[in-house]
């Protein structure tokens, strides 16, 4: 019997890696799924020229931050995802960036385990660019309690946002907090709560970048997106219970 189920092991192990991607700088049995899940099974390559970077170690699996930087690649980006391959809730955030974005976002998520952390970009030519990075972690993250639901009156906090613009040369990067609990639903007795649509605007109204968010995402979440130039913007937000909340970045 011992002997069969070491077989069986072994079997599954080898069909596994058998899975995995020739050419994948983080080789996982999962990317097959998300080619087809997220991608479509559309054409893709894994490129050097989307560097996403985070620590070597989740010191705190519920607020790792991840840096995108894609500025090297050449053509129009139609969009933009960033996912988690081990976590339960596996995808981060969606971007459909406008020509006046840079190739550059930065987030905090959660993790629940160690996993690769990819960022793939559409690009005009119907390509997919995939850059992709690793973090150890403890885990715990994605099933961790809350920490802003245990403080006081956070209620009256809630949707407050706190935005600033950081010049970089001609352009500029926005920095963006939110407070809101961001409940995922794999915590007992709490429902799915978070944010799940933001737009970025220019003054006139027009939508510099449209954001579907995942609740992958940290509590209190900060987001920073590069732009071009250094124009005054406004933020709108959307949470899954229907509240709005809308803030001007100048």
């Amino acid at each position: 019997m011992k002997q069969r189920m070491v077989c069986a092991l072994v079997l599954s192990l080898v069909s596994c890696w058998a899975n995995a991607v020739e050419g994948d700088p983080q080789p996982s049995v999962m990317w097959e799924y998300f080619h087809e899940r997220l991608l479509n099974n559309a054409e893709f390559v894994f490129d050097e020229k989307v560097q996403v970077s985070v620590p070597p170690f989740a010191e705190d699996a519920r607020q790792v931050p991840v840096e995108v930087d894609a500025r090297a690649l050449t053509g129009r980006v139609e969009k933009i995802m960033l996912w988690a391959e081990l976590n339960p809730i596996p995808q981060v955030l969606n971007v459909y960036p406008s020509a006046e974005l840079e190739k550059f976002l930065a987030v905090r998520i959660r993790v629940e385990q160690a996993t690769p952390i990819r960022a793939a970009f559409l690009m005009d030519d119907g390509i997919w660019h995939v850059g992709s990075a690793r973090i150890e972690a403890a885990g715990g993250g994605c099933t961790a309690p809350s920490v802003v639901r245990a403080q006081e009156g956070w209620e009256d906090h809630l949707g407050e946002i706190l935005g600033a613009r950081f010049n970089t040369g001609d352009n500029s990067r926005l920095r963006l907090s939110v407070s809101h609990p961001m409940d995922n639903g794999l915590v007992d007795s709490i429902p799915e709560f978070y944010l799940d649509q933001a737009e970025l605007r220019d003054l006139s109204g027009a939508v510099l970048a449209r954001l579907e968010i995942f609740s992958a995402i940290s509590e209190n979440p900060t987001i920073t997106l590069g732009i071009k130039g250094q124009p005054e913007t406004q933020l709108w937000l959307r949470d899954n219970n229907g509240n709005e909340f809308t803030a001007h970045i100048p």
